[in-house]
Parts: C-alpha cells; structure tokens; sequence
C-alpha cells in the first residue's frame, strides 16, 4: 500500500472498513463521500475528507471503495469504473481476526470484516465485500465486485460470480453456483445454481424475479465488454 488509506464511502460499511483498517494498523486518512452534508463530519473517530471529486489530488494515497447494499448492489462496480484507478493504488483491508490460509488469495480492493474465515485454496476476487462471521471452505471462489453479506456459509468449491450479493446468513450448497449480478435473499438455502441476473430467496431458495435493472445493466455491460470474470462464467 502506498501513502495513507482513503475510504471511498461514508455509509455503514465504509465505516466498519475504517474500524477494521485501524484495528489492522493502517494509516488511515479519512473518507470521501459525495454527500455534502458529511463533508467535515467526523464518523467513529475518522473525518469525512469531502467527495470522490479530491481523488485526483490524493497522489500517494490509497484507496477502497465501500458502497453498496441489497438494493443497489452494483453501485461500488459503477463507482470503481468511474474513478478509472490502476490496480495498485487500491489496497485490501483484512480485520486482524479474519483467518486467511495460506493457499488462499485476496484482490485488490477487497475487504475482509472480523472473524472472516477462509479455509484452503480459496480464491477471492478484487473489490469484495466480506461481511463478519463469513466462512468460504475449501475451494470456493468469489468474482470481483462480489458481497457477502455477515454470517454468509459456502460449502466447499462454490463459485459466487461477479458483482453477485449473498444476504446475511444465507448458506450455499458445496459446488454450487450464484451466477453474476445475482442476489440471494438474507436467511436463504442455496441448494441448485442461481442463473446471472435473478433474485432467489427461501429454503430451499426459488427464483423471485429477475435482479434490478441497475445489476442486469452491469450483467449487459459485462457481457458487451467480454471482461474476464473470475467466478461462475469464466
């Protein structure tokens, strides 16, 4: 990581990223939102530094992009294309409790929450969001842009695609597969592959409909652009 650390964000989980960066011992600088009435505010301890149009001016920084919910999952994919940053001027905030193997392997980008677990061989793309008390087993791998949200359990050698949102506590089946810009309701059992774009909840979990339009516009858009997934369809 080169220079101090900035946190593109101010909502919830930007701010659980801040406590987990200074619990790991990085220098933090502060957030940028592009709210304005944050603008100076100080959230837990750390200042609001003003909005995402200062990246540019932040040369020796580093930066992770914390936005994102159930409702709007694809917004930290639009943000991170829409900073257009190399790779390395993002870093990875791993919480001093996550367990990370050996044989496993994190992206840029990404943040990994309290009491995270990540067995053997486990394979985690750039710019995830892993929520506390998630545990991948063996095998597993999870595409760039991903969210898997507190208390998420996947059996081993499932594969989460790209930009896909698991809710909180859901647990999917060993070998299976959520396919990109999916989203899997809070509580659900994934026990067959979820196709890209659809939303499932239940146990077992069913198709509900199909994912909100901006996730199936990031599903066209990736499809468009042929960029290479790691996940369920590359």
């Amino acid at each position: 990581m080169s220079g101090r650390l900035v946190i593109i964000g101010a909502g919830g989980f930007a701010r659980e990223t801040a406590q987990a960066a200074l619990a790991a011992g990085l220098p933090l600088a502060g957030h940028l939102d592009d709210d304005p009435a944050l603008h100076g505010v100080v959230l837990d301890g750390v200042p609001v530094l003003g909005g995402t149009e200062r990246v540019p001016q932040l040369k020796d920084a580093s930066f992770v992009v914390c936005v994102g919910n159930p409702r709007d999952h694809a917004s930290r994919a639009r943000l991170v294309r829409r900073l257009g940053l190399p790779e390395h001027r993002y870093t990875t905030v791993v919480h001093p409790t996550a367990v990370v193997s050996a044989s496993s392997s994190v992206g840029r980008g990404t943040v990994l929450l309290a009491h995270t677990v990540l067995t053997a061989s486990v394979r985690v793309g750039r710019h995830v969001a892993v929520m506390p008390q998630t545990v991948l087993t063996h095998d597993d791998e999870v595409g760039d842009l991903a969210t898997l949200a507190s208390g998420v359990r996947l059996g081993g050698g499932a594969r989460i695609g790209r930009g896909a949102y698991v809710g909180a506590g859901a647990l999917v089946r060993e070998g299976v597969a959520v396919g990109d810009w999916s989203l899997v309701g809070m509580g659900s059992v994934v026990l067959a592959d979820v196709p890209p774009g659809e939303v499932w909840a239940g146990s077992p979990a069913r198709r509900l409909r199909a994912a909100a339009a901006p996730a199936l516009e990031q599903l066209t858009a990736d499809d468009a652009a042929r960029i290479p997934v790691r996940g369920v369809n590359g």
